[in-house]
């Protein structure tokens, strides 16, 4: 039975080196240097990501990738979510991000997001780290449960969530924004118990 026993202190998590890896990919939170990796990386994935996250556009610039990442470091510090870059643990290379984010800590849920660069798309580099901060949250946060909230149209997202284990709860209407005008969304949720491991060939 999952229980807050393993919460960490939120003021123990403000460190902007805390780092998670399972050897293949490392996963840390951003710093002031990643902004022009982060830059170059949204521009490359406008056709791809750019299509489900409409801060991805043609005009996205350096400047915003900064404003990111100080919202990001803001986040640790207040506890209020937690944002991860994706990185080749063998050569550094930036390849996307995940991190929990709309933390409720009443009832002890956040939502789960990521993004993989253009680049580096169906390489199973979204499972693993959704994976690694899904244990994160539950481990380290005391959270008890994960939401994953996508367009219904998102197939390799959803992909992600059903390999992840998490449940699918059924559509919500009118659940996001996007392009100025209302989106039905897909609703899945993860639980401790629903977290499948990592796969590990004989």
């Amino acid at each position: 039975m999952h229980t807050n026993a393993l919460a960490m202190p939120t003021a123990q998590l403000q460190s902007t080196t805390l780092e998670l890896t399972d050897g293949r990919y490392r996963l840390r939170s951003w710093v002031d240097a990643d902004a022009e990796p982060l830059w170059t990386a949204a521009r490359e994935s406008v056709d791809s990501v750019g299509k489900w996250l409409p801060w991805c556009h043609p005009d996205y610039a350096l400047a915003d990738a900064v404003t990111w990442i100080n919202h990001c470091q803001a986040g640790w510090r207040s506890g209020g979510h937690f944002a991860f870059a994706i990185f080749d643990a063998i050569d550094g290379a930036l390849l996307g991000a995940v991190g929990l984010s709309q933390r409720d800590a009443e009832h002890h849920r956040a939502n789960l997001g990521y993004w993989v660069r253009q680049s580096h798309q169906q390489q199973g580099i979204g499972l693993a780290a959704t994976r690694l901060v899904a244990r994160f949250g539950f481990d380290k946060l005391g959270l008890i449960r994960l939401e994953i909230i996508v367009m219904p149209e998102n197939q390799p997202s959803r992909r992600v969530a059903e390999k992840l284990g998490a449940q699918y709860e059924g559509r919500l209407r009118q659940r996001l924004w996007l392009k100025g005008k209302p989106h039905d969304a897909e609703a899945y949720a993860l639980i401790p118990q629903d977290l499948q491991p990592a796969y590990r060939a004989p």
